[in-house]
């Protein structure tokens, strides 16, 4: 999947990742372990699953004038470190592990060769600025070469291509320095990923506890706890074929089952149903 992108067909290696399936939790730690055993192919397999996730972040950073390709290549450096120091054994997926491996190969990447610049806005340009910061020739005809630009063109933008660099840790006026604007202000997909994680064990104890129950006592906690609107005790009660008194006396005891059960997840067990 590498080639794609140092081919620069950034769709085309998007494309390979859409037919990649996710891991499940199970899985994932069983490669982990081979991984950290020395089985490179159960690694590869691993960092494999995890890509899209790389792109999800670098996304974010794609407005900062660097080449998005060049952004997911580093993502993916930090996604291979973070995968040889993953841990299988704690209650963590790799990706939300990751992040932080991820996203520090970027912001480094982007604050060593970020540039102010008013190019960019054609491929052509993208081209030319992206072989001016790696290319060995940054002659105005290596450059129309490479971006097929043409040669007028490229000396208009060579006195900017060279022009002189801003900081990232410099401020502008009364604003913060640009490497701490760096990325989106909306949840990072760590945060997100992390929250999915905790409604989904959240659930899973749910569900454990209704196990708990007897017939009656779930059917009373789903109807009077777990919906939108529930029904009256009394219009409970006519369907189960015993008064409103007895649907509150089973549907208390139910409730303090449900505690002791799941502690400080109790008072939840609606919200976590609903978005189960």
């Amino acid at each position: 999947m590498g080639s794609a992108l140092q081919e620069g067909s950034f769709p085309f290696y998007r494309q390979q990742l859409a037919a990649l399936k996710p891991l499940t939790r199970e899985a994932e730690q069983e490669l982990a372990r081979r991984f950290l055993a020395g089985d490179r192919r159960a690694g590869g397999k691993l960092v494999s699953a995890c890509l899209p996730f790389v792109v999800s972040i670098a996304l974010e950073y794609r407005r900062w004038g660097v080449p998005l390709e060049d952004i997911v290549q580093q993502g993916n450096l930090g996604l291979l470190r973070a995968a040889a120091k993953f841990d299988p054994g704690k209650d963590c997926r790799l990706a939300t592990y990751a992040a932080y491996w991820i996203r520090a190969e970027i912001r480094e990447y982007v604050v060593r060769t970020f540039r102010v610049v008013r190019v960019g806005t054609t491929k052509g340009e993208r081209r030319a600025l992206r072989a001016f910061r790696t290319g060995r020739d940054t002659s105005a005809e290596a450059l129309a070469e490479v971006s097929g630009l043409s040669a007028e063109r490229i000396a208009t933008l060579l006195p900017i291509l060279a022009g002189r660099e801003a900081s990232l840790d410099a401020g502008l006026e009364d604003q913060s320095p640009m490497v701490e604007r760096l990325g989106s202000p909306e949840p990072t997909p760590e945060e997100n990923a992390s929250a999915n994680e905790r409604q989904a064990r959240a659930s899973d104890h749910v569900k454990a506890a209704l196990g708990t129950l007897t017939a009656r006592e779930e059917l009373i906690v789903r109807e009077r706890i777990m919906t939108e609107d529930p029904p009256t005790l009394q219009a409970l009660g006519a369907r189960l074929g015993v008064s409103k008194e007895r649907v509150r006396q089973i549907e208390e005891r139910a409730r303090g089952k449900l505690r002791r059960e799941l502690g400080d997840l109790a008072s939840d067990v609606s919200a976590i149903a609903r978005a189960s």
